[in-house]
């Protein structure tokens, strides 16, 4: 160790190095993340100043909305800046701090779909008592809590980076700073890195994924013991667009940090990576609008004016 160079940052490949494929990613990319800051910040004004959306699941949605700003924002600069820039490079301090963002923003956003999925139990199973679970308090500390768990997973993942040495490669075949692709470039022994980030999947992961799953195992009864079809409709109508938003990005996420990490898997990392990290998050406000009535009116009410 002490003969070999300390590696002090990364240099991030991107997505190509073809010059006139670079300029259409750019572009496409820049388009992808003004629709995301876009859309979501119009989710966050009409949740939270129309009147007939001030409840439980348009406080959670806001804050959704907020967290897919927030997922976006840590990885879509920079990769731009990467882009046109000719040091596509990236400081091991900066790495790190993406590490952190990443996992902080991703943890919060599955214990808010836990939340917004129990908040549809409790409004479909229970709803002669959904006042009285769903509290104004009880929302706050449940998005309370969601950020928490986010701080302290980001925390366990990205401070034992810290400890390890990179010596040898330096060129990380990705758009931004990941962990398992980091993990991949120490010279310093990683398992102890690899025991962490399964535990945190389990416990950050996999927990609000059952909650959730075990939510909708009770929602999907309750709907189909409603007799007639029109009322079986309008229940799952309300939480048709939340299950397509976990869907999206459960699925993604599973197949990015579960699977081995392989070179001849490299095109699948990025392409998952993308869908997660940068697509889901302007999907969201998309799927909600086009799925869910109050939303779509209280839209088309709030900016039909400017567009008069």
């Amino acid at each position: 160790m002490e003969n070999q160079t300390v590696i002090t940052e990364f240099i991030l490949l991107g997505l190509s190095r073809d010059p006139h494929l670079q300029v259409i990613f750019f572009f496409l990319f820049l388009v992808i993340f003004l629709v995301t800051l876009l859309g979501n910040s119009a989710i966050m004004l009409v949740t939270r100043t129309v009147t007939s959306l001030q409840n439980p699941m348009f406080f959670f949605l806001s804050h959704l909305a907020f967290v897919d700003i927030c997922y976006s924002s840590v990885t879509v600069p920079r990769m731009l800046e990467n882009i046109i820039g000719k040091q596509k490079t990236i400081s091991l301090e900066g790495c790190i701090a993406q590490i952190f963002f990443i996992f902080q923003v991703s943890c919060a956003e599955v214990f808010i779909l836990a939340a917004m999925a129990y908040d549809r139990y409790a409004a479909i199973c229970d709803p002669l008592h959904y006042t009285t679970i769903m509290k104004k308090e009880i929302c706050r500390y449940l998005v309370s809590g969601a950020w928490a768990m986010g701080f302290l997973c980001s925390l366990v993942n990205a401070l034992p980076l810290l400890n390890l040495h990179f010596c040898k490669n330096n060129i990380m075949d990705n758009y931004s700073c990941e962990l398992p692709s980091v993990l991949a470039l120490s010279c310093t022994q990683t398992l102890t890195n690899y025991i962490v980030l399964l535990i945190t999947a389990l416990v950050f992961g996999f927990s609000p994924f059952l909650l959730t799953l075990i939510s909708y195992v009770h929602i999907i009864s309750t709907i189909l013991k409603i007799r007639s079809a029109e009322g079986r409709r309008k229940a799952f109508s309300t939480c048709s667009s939340h299950l397509i938003v976990v869907g999206l990005f459960y699925i993604a996420a599973f197949i990015r940090y579960v699977k081995p990490n392989s070179k001849s898997l490299i095109y699948l990392d990025k392409v998952v990576s993308i869908q997660y990290s940068i697509i889901t998050p302007m999907l969201n406000p998309i799927i909600y609008s086009l799925k869910n009535k109050d939303i779509k009116n209280a839209l088309a009410k709030k900016f039909g004016k400017f567009l008069k």
